[in-house]
């Protein structure tokens, strides 16, 4: 799903300034090992490794990890790029000082069996950091909006902006981390003229619209399907008709494993 469309594109048309956020947030020390879950292209994993920390970025869709690669080849930054699976890291228990997330482990099926994984890696006393979209967001929003238009979800699938409730988060982890900074930001995003350009930026380059999209039209709603989505994005524009801004609620969680 996450190589169909062009997710590059999306991040470095309105998604960057997510990753640094995230990383300012964590505070990472030279010499750190981090470990970057569903990486996607390293926008949190390149301001990492810029920082000094000795970086690995995982992600399970090999298209996104060369994209990373090119990009930080091009800022000068040397890291390491695995394909791995958020539910099944290959990595040793403790094996990390910080392991973060921006906008990438929500997206794995199995919330708890995620959750174990980022704590199973982490060393006792490191950080586990999450950048995730919230529920009550305009992502919350997308996600509601094309549940009925999509194939039935893996058995044991959770939405993804469940990861931006505090209360989720809270309750995978349990008692094995201490949540010592938990807040609710947003991104704004200005780089669509009009609504409706978002909506043809979500349909040609998402990888989960793209999908449910394909679905609508096996099932012959796709014109139900479009329309619902422009009025999504009318409905979410905090700007005019001929110039569309966005405020995308996101939840910023950083804790320390017990």
């Amino acid at each position: 799903m996450w190589a169909s469309g062009n997710y590059p594109s999306m991040v470095e048309t309105f998604l960057l300034p997510l990753g640094p956020r995230l990383v300012d947030a964590l505070d990472l020390a030279r010499g750190a090992r981090v470990l970057d879950v569903a990486a996607g292209t390293g926008n949190a994993s390149i301001p990492a490794a810029q920082r000094g920390a000795r970086v690995t970025a995982s992600d399970l869709t090999p298209e996104l990890l060369e994209a990373g690669r090119r990009r930080a080849e091009v800022q000068g930054v040397t890291l390491e790029w695995v394909e791995a699976d958020a539910e099944h890291l290959p990595f040793g228990d403790a094996s990390f000082d910080v392991v973060m997330s921006a906008i990438g482990v929500m997206f794995a099926p199995h919330h708890q069996q995620a959750a174990d994984e980022l704590v199973r890696v982490c060393a006792p006393g490191g950080s586990i950091g999450l950048l995730s979209w919230t529920p009550t967001g305009m992502l919350g929003a997308l996600f509601r909006m094309m549940s009925p238009f999509a194939p039935p979800p893996p058995a044991g699938a959770q939405a993804p902006p469940l990861w931006g409730s505090q209360d989720h988060v809270s309750e995978l982890f349990g008692d094995r981390v201490e949540l010592r900074r938990v807040e609710r930001r947003t991104l704004e995003i200005d780089a669509f003229a009009k609504p409706h350009d978002y909506a043809e930026h979500f349909k040609d380059r998402y990888g989960p619209t793209i999908a449910v999209q394909a679905n609508a039209r096996r099932n012959g709603r796709e014109a139900e399907f479009v329309e619902a989505l422009n009025r999504l994005c009318d409905d979410w524009n905090l700007g005019t008709a001929d110039h569309a801004r966005f405020d995308m609620e996101y939840l910023l969680t950083v804790g320390t494993r017990l």
